[in-house]
This record gives structure tokens, C-alpha cells and sequence, in this order.
């Protein structure tokens, strides 16, 4: 009898130690996802128009394409490169972060710059191709492409904001990352590409005024709706591309602009703290992504050959 006591109070033990894990586990997943926010609000204000004028009823199929290969670049390519790095090249991760700062302020400062001086190239172009299979691959290919650079910062993000701890911890807590934000940013672009498709068979089809005028509501709205996250999306990527430069310049031993940003933010308390710090990271991340845009259009750009922008 006392080893069978003994045996169950070693199984509550270990039920006590897994339980503290998995609240560890969701405890880091949710930090390090919450990191990654601007970069998932700019995938979700991108995909969407990857379905555009296409097949209303390929837009599922086409975002799930999108999503499956979102899913394997994440955890199969990128999550085992993430976790390489940390165990042998940790140094590797402030300047990859930079690096993918830089991108998200180039990619905000650019929409802002269309918007104040827009011209020719400024509109995306129709594609010259007459065969909808073709139109869909193309398209699918163009998201995949865009989704492999920002799940990677996702990724070096989310690394960054893990505290350390055990291999398998790291691990588990990027997967759930990893899955967790790619349904979140897919399961909404499929809710946001639907959403008139629902407005319309509301407004015929409702039994109430109510159901029909909610109907009406969305097929009226969603428009504009696109825009507001577009434009949030924009806001997003200056602001999380300007905190990663000023947090990875002060890792480096460069404490301007983040000495004087916390000493302004310092004056203000709770929610006003936090504003102030996103504006002003916001702001040095427009102001860089508008000295990247000659760097990136006249000499980067050609030296690779001028392809379609990711956005």
C-alpha cells in the first residue's frame, strides 16, 4: 500500500510539473506572439488581395494553398533554422531582427510615400494573363513568397521575446507560435474575403429587416474596411520595424534614439507610456523607411533585377 501511495504521489508530482510547464509554455508563446503583432496585422491586410477578381469560389481553396505552405515554411524551414541559430550562432539574431526591421519600415514608408506622391508605378498592375489556372498559380506563388519573408521575421521575432530555457521549450513554444498565428492571420482573411459574399445572400435571403440591412451593411462596408486595415497594417509595420532598430541599436551599444525615447515616454504613465513609445519608434521607423526607399528602388532593386514588390 505505501508504494502504491508513494507511486501516486510521485504521478501528482509529475502532473504538477507538466501543468507549470504548459503554463510556461503558453505563457512564453503568448509573449513572444504578441511581439510578432504588427508584422501579423501586415499579413492579414496583404492577403487578401491575392484572391481579388479571381473565382469567388477559389478564394478558399486559394487562401488554404496560401495557409499550407505558410504552415510548412514555418514549422519545417524556419523553426528548426531558429532554433540552430540560437544554440550555435545567438549573435546571428539582433542583426537578422534589424534586418527585418528595416524591411517593415521600408514596406510602411513606402505605402505612406505612395499616398503623399503617388505616381505611375504607385498602382498595382493588372496581370496579362487570360487562363484563370494560371492567374491562380501566379498569385499563389506571389503570397508564398511575400508570407516566406514575414513568417520569418515572425519567427526571429518571437525567438527574440523567448526567455531562455530548454531545447524542447523553445521548440514547442514556436510551434504553438507558428500554428497559432498562421490560423489567426489565415481563419481571418478567409472570414474578410467572405464577408460580402455573406452580405449579399444576406440582403436576399435574411427572413428579418435586420439580417437584410446587417446584409447590406457588409457588402457596403467591407470596402472600407480594407482600407482601415491596410491602414492599421501600415501603422503596424513602422511601428514594430522602428522598436526592433532602437531596441537592436541599443543592444549594440548605440543608446540614440532609445535613451531619448525613454526618457520622454518616462514623463507619462500606463497606456500614454506605451503610446508615446510606439509614436516615436513609429516615427524613426518612417524616418528610416524613407531614406531606404532610394537605397532599395535605385541600387538594391537593380542590382537583383526589378521584380514585383512584396506588397
Amino acid at each position: 500500500m505505501s508504494g502504491l501511495i508513494a507511486l501516486l504521489d510521485d504521478i501528482v508530482a509529475l502532473s504538477k510539473v507538466a501543468a507549470a510547464s504548459v503554463d510556461d509554455v503558453a505563457s512564453m508563446a503568448a509573449k513572444a506572439g504578441s511581439k510578432a503583432a504588427g508584422v501579423v496585422i501586415d499579413d492579414a491586410a496583404v492577403t487578401p488581395k491575392y484572391v481579388t477578381g479571381l473565382d469567388a469560389k477559389r478564394e478558399l481553396p486559394i487562401i488554404w494553398k496560401i495557409a499550407r505552405a505558410s504552415f510548412f515554411n514555418k514549422l519545417v524551414i524556419l523553426l528548426p533554422a531558429a532554433l540552430l541559430m540560437k544554440a550555435f550562432a545567438p549573435w546571428l539574431i539582433t542583426p537578422l531582427l534589424m534586418l527585418g526591421g528595416c524591411y517593415l519600415c521600408f514596406e510602411g514608408a513606402e505605402k505612406v510615400w505612395h499616398v503623399l506622391a503617388p505616381h505611375k508605378d504607385s498602382h498595382v498592375h493588372v496581370e496579362e494573363v487570360k487562363d484563370p489556372a494560371q492567374l491562380e498559380e501566379t498569385r499563389v506563388r506571389g503570397a508564398i513568397k511575400t508570407d516566406f519573408i514575414l513568417s520569418a521575421e515572425i519567427m526571429t521575432i518571437s525567438l527574440a521575446a523567448i526567455p531562455d530555457a530548454t531545447f524542447t521549450m523553445e521548440a514547442v513554444t514556436l510551434a504553438i507560435v507558428a500554428i497559432g498565428i498562421t490560423a489567426l492571420v489565415y481563419g481571418s482573411v478567409a472570414l474578410i474575403v467572405k464577408a460580402d459574399d455573406v452580405g449579399v445572400w444576406l440582403t436576399g435571403n435574411a427572413p428579418t429587416p435586420v439580417g437584410r440591412t446587417l446584409g447590406r451593411g457588409l457588402v457596403k462596408g467591407m470596402p472600407y474596411f480594407l482600407k482601415g486595415l491596410a491602414f492599421v497594417g501600415t501603422l503596424a509595420m513602422l511601428w514594430v520595424g522602428g522598436s526592433i532598430l532602437v531596441h537592436g541599436l541599443h543592444d549594440l551599444g548605440v543608446d540614440w534614439p532609445y535613451d531619448p525615447i525613454k526618457h520622454l515616454a518616462e514623463n507619462f504613465t500606463g497606456f500614454l507610456n506605451w503610446a508615446v513609445t510606439a509614436s516615436l519608434d513609429g516615427v524613426f521607423g518612417l524616418v528610416v523607411g524613407l531614406a531606404l526607399i532610394p537605397i532599395v528602388t535605385k541600387v538594391i532593386m537593380p542590382l537583383f533585377g526589378k521584380g514585383q514588390q512584396a506588397h
